[in-house]
């Protein structure tokens, strides 16, 4: 991340004819919202004087008296590639503020970057390394979003089997162009699926760039004529898209998992932070997998993992023990989907593994044999329990860890309890294709 000032930014969007710039936010459900300014306002935006009517927003609590106030973030200041190149379009990622000068404390970036302040001030700090999954599908003769690919690769497969890879290659492009470091790209298990890797980064810069990466990677799919889509599980068949998050913590300019003196190269506090989020991840599966649709990934028989186990082997644990990208150990949550808000997965992943080195806890018995091969008799008799089964469920355990709601702040707690139960409840009155051709011609 640049640091910029004010005189910085003002000759850069001179220089490249910047003629508007995008005030960018992001909701509760982890939804990019923006409003766009000319260049002539570009100072009053910087002087924390743009307003916002949240009153009508979904994922916002609406005080129909109260606007709210954007403050950019002079750091996020960069020009979208993929607008004209006359007349620039640039952007700022803000925060969001009360009238009175004080933060929306529901702004889920506000929530992270307290998360990382509260860290900062154990001696903490915090780097992850999120694997971003898509799908590419093509798109009707309106233009509207299919499920249908042409394309039958499979995982690491390359061009002419790859119809993708001229896209995906592109999004990398476009990426580095905004200065972000991508470390890899490569096709995914099922046909049309894709997955996009950054480095290892700052927690705060990499949720921002996650919310920026997925608005590049619809954008050119579509110049591609292609939909891409994060949607969890958009084919029932097939594997369905992951959000894993490999973290590293680091106190002293050390990183605090490592002991060489270990079996498997881990610190006590590694193991620590490994209890803490498998002790708080039913909790928090309402916010890692938000969708109803989440949990039609979190099923056995694909990749995803739906039990509550780590390793330093096996693939289909929920926590994995990993060699980072430069041979230091990192700890890896497979279970987020690219669905989830990025602010509230690193700040929740944060403050579990924290808490769990706090709390002294000791992580269970390390996953030896492949969970797809355990019966449910051997599981209950290792004590391995299973990820909430759908949202509903999910809830229900979000609302009997009472950590979440210091994690998550007691209103934010309660204006997304009651938003997700909504939804779930949408969902039940709905009545499936599945429940038509199983019931309606035998009962």
């Amino acid at each position: 991340m640049e640091n910029y000032t004010r005189e910085d930014i003002l000759r850069m969007a001179e220089e490249e004819d910047v003629e508007f710039i995008r005030l960018q936010f992001t909701d509760m459900f982890g939804t990019m919202k923006n409003i766009a300014i000319p260049f002539s306002k570009l100072e009053k935006a910087m002087n924390n004087e743009c307003v916002i009517d949240a009153s009508s927003m979904e994922g916002f609590y609406r005080n129909e008296e109260e606007d709210m106030y954007l403050y950019p973030d002079l750091d996020t200041f960069s020009i979208l590639p993929w607008r004209p190149q006359q007349g620039k379009v640039a952007r700022f990622i803000c925060d969001v503020y009360k009238a009175d000068g004080t933060p929306y404390t529901e702004s889920p970036r506000w929530i992270l970057k307290e998360t990382v302040k509260k860290a900062a001030e154990k001696g903490y700090s915090f780097q992850v390394d999120p694997e971003c999954e898509f799908f590419l599908f093509h798109t009707d003769d309106n233009g509207m979003p299919t499920t249908l690919t042409h394309e039958q690769a499979g995982y690491m497969d390359l061009s002419p089997v790859d119809l993708g890879e001229n896209a995906r290659r592109d999004i990398v492009l476009t990426l580095e162009d905004m200065g972000y470091e991508v470390e890899s790209s490569h096709h995914e298990i099922a046909p049309g699926q894709h997955e996009i890797d950054f480095s290892m980064s700052d927690v705060l810069e990499t949720a921002d760039k996650i919310m920026t990466f997925k608005v590049a990677v619809r954008t050119v799919a579509k110049r591609h004529g292609l939909h891409a889509t994060f949607m969890p599980k958009p084919r029932e068949e097939v594997n369905g898209s992951g959000m894993h998050i490999n973290m590293m913590l680091f106190k002293d300019g050390k990183n605090v998992f490592e002991d060489k003196e270990d079996s498997l190269g881990l610190s006590s506090e590694a193991y620590a932070f490994i209890a803490g989020i498998l002790n708080h991840i039913k909790g928090m599966t309402a916010i890692f997998n938000p969708l109803v649709n989440s949990y039609k990934r979190l099923v056995p028989g694909f990749e995803a993992p739906s039990d509550i186990t780590w390793s330093s082997k096996q693939r289909t644990a929920l926590v994995k023990v990993n060699l980072g990208q430069a041979g230091e150990q990192t700890i890896e949550l497979r279970s987020p989907d690219p669905s989830a808000n990025p602010y509230l997965v690193f700040a929740l992943c944060l403050a579990a593994g924290i808490d769990g080195i706090e709390k002294g806890l000791e992580a269970p018995a390390e996953l030896k044999k492949s969970i797809r091969s355990m019966s449910e008799e051997e599981k209950e008799a290792q004590g391995i329990q299973s990820l909430p089964e759908n949202l509903s469920d999910a809830l229900q355990e979000m609302e009997k860890d009472t950590w979440m709601q210091q994690a998550l702040g007691e209103t934010f707690f309660g204006h997304y309890k009651k938003a997700k139960k909504k939804e779930w409840k949408s969902y039940m009155k709905q009545v499936s294709e599945w429940e038509l051709a199983q019931y309606l011609y035998q009962i």
